[in-house]
């Protein structure tokens, strides 16, 4: 419960009214405005078969492009070189480095079906549009189903929780406390153990807080001995032009330190600067 008690010292006051809440954008990655596709990727040749490879120059040209300018430059490589950038990167770098730049090079959902591998897609609604009157029924389903009975009816949690929209399941989460004292977080915690409590958790939290829930997630990343890069890459290279700006400023009201520093401590070399890189000089 470290989490909500964190969290639910802040909560945001916008939330959701039938679209989305905010249009600024959060990501720490912009588009560079002097960008020329052909000039990076003849940059990014000299670079890869430079003896020893300049990583710093492939850190300056692939961290700090936006996505759709990352595209752009692998179609320039393509057409110059007559292979792929991918390719001649994977040859060229290594470890934890090699990880990012390659992630960094995919489109979102190239990204999201490379980390998702054999799992099957949930059945999640992506609907902004808030149903009032669901979010009541669920809300009371939900109490029902848990908390009002010996013994949890487990179908009711997962498919109410699986199912609907992040921003539908906050408004549940309201209605929700007028059924009970404890809230849903402690109710789960509760009548919930293993697998599926950590699995029902995750979508509570993601859906309250979606920038403190990765911020945690990060934080435990890094957390004892040795450092989960997969996590720490993940996180970073995905949310890089989404809301990692959030993600930062969580982090930072939530352990009293910022992300840029847990890094420093956490990692080193190439790995280390790219991911400074993505998260900027916030």
């Amino acid at each position: 419960m470290a989490f909500f008690k964190k969290l639910l010292q802040y909560v945001p006051s916008q939330g959701f009214k039938g679209g989305p809440a905010e249009t600024a954008y959060f990501g720490t990655v912009k588009a560079d405005p002097n960008f020329n596709a052909q000039n990076d990727a003849a940059k990014l040749k000299k670079a890869i078969e430079t003896k020893g490879v300049d990583e710093a120059t492939i850190v300056e040209l692939i961290a700090k492009k936006s996505n759709a300018q990352r595209q752009q430059i692998k179609e320039a490589y393509q057409q110059s070189t007559g292979k792929p950038l991918a390719d001649a990167l994977k040859k060229a770098l290594k470890s934890d480095f090699e990880e990012v730049v390659l992630a960094l090079l995919m489109t979102p959902p190239e990204y999201d079906a490379f980390e998702m591998k054999r799992s099957m897609k949930a059945t999640r609604s992506e609907d902004y549009n808030i149903d009032d009157g669901l979010a009541k029924s669920d809300a009371k389903v939900l109490f029902e189903a848990g908390e009002n009975r010996v013994g949890t009816v487990c179908s009711v949690l997962i498919n109410v929780l699986t199912s609907r929209s992040e921003a539908q399941l906050c408004k549940i989460f309201q209605y929700y406390g007028k059924y009970s004292k404890e809230g849903l977080a402690k109710a789960l915690e509760s009548e919930l153990h293993g697998n599926l409590e950590d699995c029902l958790m995750t979508l509570v939290k993601s859906a309250w807080n979606k920038p403190a829930f990765f911020a945690e997630n990060l934080h435990l990343a890094m957390k004892g001995l040795g450092t989960n890069t997969d996590t720490l890459t993940r996180i970073i290279v995905s949310r890089s032009e989404i809301d990692l700006l959030k993600i930062i400023q969580e982090f930072k009201r939530m352990y009293g330190k910022t992300l840029q520093e847990a890094i420093l401590k956490e990692t080193s070399g190439d790995y280390e600067k790219i991911l400074l890189a993505l998260c900027g000089t916030q």
